[in-house]
């Protein structure tokens, strides 16, 4: 038999906190051991019921922002029918709460703010951060998501707006990965932005100052991984939305010392390993063909790089060297092919990660355009965030020299798309195996109904947090 919950509050403080209140639903005996008595309306509804009334309030709003901000409001009032609703409606509501409704919220974040969510750290906290860990009321918290906003989807540097996004992959880790809502915990590292126009807006509610470099970053961070696995020493934590100079470099830090990983570069690089293999798989090719396959990626940062080497470690484990593997990569940033002598001196150093992929070829250099050109690569992927950069010519290109070419704009949100379902679609003739990182509609084209398929890391991150906590992964 399970064990009641037992809670502190009485009264009308149950009604004021999300975890316990059940609104309409209490029953006369609780209601009389609760203090409830009188205190909201005499009829008991059940859960179907609410869930009606949610779903008729749902269909009145006249837009996702609207929708995203009615279900905040509706997870802050009564957690329980809150993650009930989104379960049940899980493909219609993870785009509401996730990508792409939440870069708008995350834009909106300061002038729409209701009701603070989670735990908020800045450089005036140094010194503090132990104690105040503390002040959460939670005693046995599994899972903490931490950004610091440095570049939220695609929407660059949000700073404090960025809270906004660990909020919805938490709610997603409560109904898709099954974590009890007392026992996640968002959590915002304040270092400032370099984001003037945010910085200065009236609204804003983070540090109103330029953004922490250096050991100024690195040592305010150290204290507050250290205050939080001190608090909770089998916590899980997801490092969210750091910028692409950072991100690698704070995964490195700390995934040695305890339980943690980044989801922009190990959630996307694992969903993109398992959508190329679904689509291999449509074009009635064994798993193997992996390692035969050639890519051009477009984007050569966090993500990008997280993608391309869990693509190479895939191929190694079906038999191929890591150089082989690498040389089946054509990775581009904004100055082309990556290469350690780019023509006309073009584009900054590599990083030490980028160097790994840097071709020296004649294609070094070249643009998108170019090298699907020069490659015909059977793979194209896009995690660029820039909007339409697999233009009408790059696309056909691709299904001039595959039968079904595989093309997986992944940036996100939908806006920063490299390419949309529809012109994928048309361009190809209805022969593309299309991936994208936020949502698209069905297409109709010659007749026929395209369904796009997701290829985005909420398939990946709640059985993660899930599986690690469960088995008590160090």
């Amino acid at each position: 038999m399970r064990k009641p919950i037992r809670i502190s509050e009485y009264g009308r403080s149950i009604l004021e906190e999300g975890l316990f209140n059940k609104g309409t639903s209490f029953g006369i005996g609780e209601r009389d051991r609760l203090g409830l008595r009188g205190l909201i309306p005499s009829q008991r509804l059940s859960m179907q019921q609410q869930l009606n009334r949610v779903r008729f309030q749902l269909e009145k709003e006249d837009s996702d922002i609207r929708r995203y901000q009615y279900l905040r409001d509706l997870q802050d009032r009564n957690e329980t029918l809150f993650h009930r609703v989104l379960l049940d409606n899980i493909e219609d509501l993870a785009p509401i709460v996730y990508t792409p409704t939440v870069g708008q919220a995350c834009l909106e974040f300061g002038s729409s703010f209701r009701r603070p969510r989670g735990m908020y750290f800045c450089d005036y906290d140094r010194g503090d951060m132990g104690s105040m860990m503390y002040n959460w009321p939670g005693r046995d918290v599994h899972v903490a998501v931490i950004t610091d906003g440095g570049r939220v989807l695609g929407l660059g540097d949000l700073g404090a707006n960025g809270m906004a996004i660990t909020i919805g992959k938490l709610a997603l880790y409560c109904s898709a990965g099954g974590i009890a809502p007392h026992r996640v915990l968002p959590i915002m590292f304040d270092a400032g932005t370099n984001n003037e126009e945010i910085r200065n807006s009236e609204f804003y509610l983070g540090q109103p100052t330029p953004r922490l470099d250096g050991d100024e970053y690195y040592t305010l961070l150290d204290e507050l991984m250290f205050s939080l696995t001190n608090r909770f020493p089998n916590i899980f934590i997801q490092f969210e939305d750091f910028s692409s100079d950072r991100a690698l470099d704070v995964l490195q830090r700390y995934r040695y010392q305890t339980l943690c990983f980044n989801d922009d570069i190990q959630g996307t690089g694992a969903v993109a390993v398992a959508g190329i293999l679904s689509a291999l798989e449509a074009q009635e090719k064994s798993p193997d063909a992996l390692k035969d396959q050639t890519f051009v990626i477009a984007g050569s940062g966090s993500a990008g790089l997280g993608v391309v080497n869990a693509l190479c470690e895939s191929m190694v484990v079906q038999g191929s060297t890591m150089e082989e593997a690498r040389s089946k990569f054509w990775v581009c940033d904004i100055d082309g092919v990556l290469g350690a002598n780019r023509p006309n001196g073009k584009g900054p150093p590599l990083t030490e990660d980028q160097l790994c992929f840097a071709r020296n070829d004649d294609t070094v250099g070249m643009n998108i355009e170019e090298v699907v050109k020069a490659v015909k690569p059977s793979v194209l992927i896009g995690l660029s965030t820039v909007s339409g950069l697999f233009n009408e010519n790059i696309v056909r290109e691709m299904a001039k020299n595959n039968d079904h070419p595989i093309i997986f704009p992944l940036s996100n949100p939908t806006a920063s798309a490299e390419c949309t379902a529809e012109n994928a679609y048309r361009w190809t003739e209805g022969r593309a195996i299309f991936g994208s990182g936020s949502p698209f509609d069905p297409v109709q084209y010659n007749g026929r109904i395209h369904t796009p398929s997701q290829v985005n890391n909420m398939f990946i991150f709640p059985g993660l947090g899930l599986g690690a906590t469960l088995c008590g992964a160090k």
